[in-house]
């Protein structure tokens, strides 16, 4: 007599059912073939480097090397010395102009969209050198006047005292001036473009934010890091860039993760112990210390970053900030952005390839439609056809997704299906 119960289903056999699940290749042709591709564009880059130059030299391009028809501004980092000199010939020339009768007044880079230049031969965004006045005698611009005084004098003591202090702590020592501390970070940064100095050069940061997790041991103010030893929650990335140095890894790659949800989904797995890498996250936004620190690795590793965002227009942007810079912080684009991210997903396209389900994905707003399309306008994402196809299907679908959404098909999918899958077919952008 046949046996009329069902008999229980393997977790092998249920894990067939998973999309692509079946064509996966074992772990070591996926890194082989990854690492193929790799080794392979190192010497493409190498070629086109030896091409572009008849020097022996090779140092990347800048702004110099460009015979722009536009004027553009660009800060460098600078000692405390050179700030604090350069707050004092500030306050000279103000002196000066109140005793010559032309009143109290800054000259401020204008940080205005109308001020932005892509240049496509950095693929990143620049400052054009437009400056606005910012008088004392003025309605409109007293109060944000007294802010950069005040700021300035701020800035002037760390230098003299040769400390740091977080932006938050800026924002206390005057809250009924700075009433709200966006404004008080709004000065920071016209500060620091209208002194010509990175604002690292002002010792003055942001609280920790990013976290790293992976293949990389580094010394964090002369303590060695050895970030496959961190936990699920990794290791907190330093505010102050400057501390940071001995950079060592074995990994193949870096994954740059939007959210924080699916970074500790991948640093629990250990997904960098089953394909060497280095995984990085800002938790959102990107931050200026997370920036820094992801340039760094990129420049001293030399290896390729690979970026997974939200399907919808603002993960594209967040990718975008990293590579290309954001335009708020432009006129320190050189320092603050890692060139040649590719977008490995989640991408419009995918939601069809990988059969995500329709009740975990999301209409997209009104305004988000907007941002969109507003996105296709810009230079730098017309320069990537893929870009442009991936963000035309968001468009017109009008569907959003986030990296969560994998997870429908099991909590683990995103490490054990997805990305793997992903690395074998080298399906980026």
């Amino acid at each position: 007599m046949a046996d009329k119960k069902k008999r229980k289903r393997s977790k092998d056999e249920e894990a067939e059912d998973l999309p692509f699940k079946n064509i996966l290749e074992s772990d070591d042709v996926i890194l082989n073939l990854l690492k193929s591709y790799i080794s392979s564009s190192i010497k493409s880059a190498a070629a086109s480097d030896g091409a572009s130059s008849s020097s022996s030299s090779s140092k990347p391009l800048t702004l110099a090397d460009l015979a722009l028809s536009t004027t553009c501004r660009e800060v460098a980092d600078l000692s405390l010395s050179s700030v604090q000199t350069a707050i004092e010939t500030v306050i000279v020339q103000i002196a000066r102009s109140i005793l010559a009768g032309d009143g109290f007044s800054f000259s401020v880079p204008s940080r205005a969209a109308s001020n932005q230049l892509y240049v496509p031969e950095l693929d990143r965004i620049v400052l054009k050198d437009k400056s606005t006045l910012r008088p004392f005698a003025s309605v409109s611009s007293v109060r944000k006047t007294t802010i950069t005084t005040r700021i300035l004098a701020l800035i002037h003591q760390l230098c003299l005292r040769n400390i740091h202090v977080t932006k938050r702590d800026l924002f206390y020592t005057d809250v009924k001036l700075f009433q709200d501390q966006t404004q008080s970070d709004a000065v920071l940064d016209d500060v620091s473009c209208m002194l010509g100095c990175t604002r690292s050069s002002l010792n003055v940061i942001a609280a920790e934010k990013g976290v790293v997790v992976g293949r990389l041991i580094f010394s964090d103010n002369g303590d060695m890091i050895d970030c496959t030893k961190m936990g699920m929650g990794g290791k907190a990335i330093p505010p102050n860039i400057d501390r940071v140095g001995d950079m060592q890894s074995d990994a193949t790659f870096i994954l740059l993760v939007e959210k924080d949800a699916a970074y500790m989904r991948l640093a629990e797995d250990r997904f960098y112990n089953r394909f060497p890498c280095i995984i990085v996250t800002a938790k959102g936004q990107p931050d200026v210390a997370t920036r820094l620190f992801l340039r760094k690795m990129k420049m001293e590793l030399k290896l390729p970053v690979l970026a997974l965002v939200d399907s919808d227009p603002y993960g594209l942007k967040i990718l975008s900030v990293y590579g290309c810079g954001s335009k708020n912080m432009s006129y320190d684009s050189a320092n603050l952005t890692t060139p040649d991210i590719k977008w490995l997903g989640i991408r419009p396209s995918d939601l069809d390839k990988y059969k995500i389900p329709e009740q975990c994905r999301l209409p997209m707003t009104e305004q988000d439609i907007k941002t969109g399309k507003d996105m296709l306008e810009e230079d730098f994402v017309k320069k990537n056809p893929g870009w442009v196809e991936e963000l035309n299907l968001m468009v017109k679908t009008k569907q959003k997704a986030e990296i969560q959404a994998l997870s429908s098909f099991g909590f683990q999918y995103l490490s054990e299906v997805y990305l793997p899958l992903k690395l074998q077919q080298q399906d980026w952008l």
